[in-house]
């Protein structure tokens, strides 16, 4: 298999559920002890999201590509950012890599359109949720029509998660004001969910939502489970 690198941190929460997701399907696969190769660098959240509320979108951008880099220099063969908001620099980062950089909206809207829906609502950060780099990468790439949370669900969501999601804290009331905004988002004409921050899946899943639920942390390492365990052309032999 070849060696998955992680750019992580952001949060360790959800980083967590990168690390354990990829080595239990690793497992699942191929049985006894075998786990995955991975190379992984986790960043101090606090100073990436001091940048993000500066709008210092070049220095976090530096520190990323540096980091790709590294991950690449040491073996990695394919990059996953551990975090749908800094998807905002993927194609800075990828430009400092020659090895395939999977992107996070690239695959939950090929699960959304593979499962026939059109309009999912997106839960994520208030970054995600209203700027361009998310939701017009689903529209041109994918013809995806996505139902955006109005301001005051954008809030809620927002909140819940630097506040409570990406510290550990799973609050029972803090998933029922989830939920109210799915039911929002689907009198609105959503016919699916994005789980568009990768610490969301910590409060809500398909077992609380009667709508298809995308789940982008987990669709991301099912990517890079795939791409690692992709038989490899041999190389050719030299003459």
């Amino acid at each position: 298999m070849q060696t998955i690198g992680l750019i992580g941190g952001m949060s360790w929460e959800s980083t967590a559920i990168y690390y354990r997701q990829l080595n239990e399907q690793v497992r699942a696969r191929l049985g006894g002890l075998h786990s995955a190769e991975i190379l992984m660098r986790s960043v101090d959240f606090d100073a990436i999201v001091s940048l993000q509320k500066q709008g210092r979108w070049d220095d976090a951008c530096n520190i990323l590509a540096d980091i790709a880099r590294a991950l690449e220099e040491a073996g990695a063969g394919c990059l996953l950012i551990c975090t749908n908001t800094m998807h905002k620099l993927a194609e800075e980062v990828q430009r400092a890599v020659s090895i395939p950089l999977l992107h996070i909206a690239d695959v939950t809207a090929s699960a959304i359109k593979a499962d026939g829906c059109k309009r999912p609502l997106l839960l994520a950060t208030r970054y995600t949720m209203e700027q361009e780099f998310y939701v017009q990468r689903l529209r041109d790439h994918f013809g995806l029509d996505p139902v955006i949370p109005d301001a005051d669900d954008r809030t809620i969501v927002h909140d819940i998660i630097f506040d409570e999601l990406c510290q550990g804290i799973v609050n029972a009331r803090s998933r029922e004001l989830y939920l109210d905004v799915i039911a929002r988002g689907k009198s609105r004409g959503a016919d699916s969910v994005i789980l568009g921050c990768t610490e969301i899946c910590l409060l809500v899943g398909p077992q609380h939502v009667d709508l298809p639920v995308f789940d982008s942390t987990l669709l991301h390492v099912d990517a890079a489970i795939e791409f690692s365990m992709a038989k490899q052309a041999p190389h050719p032999r030299a003459a």
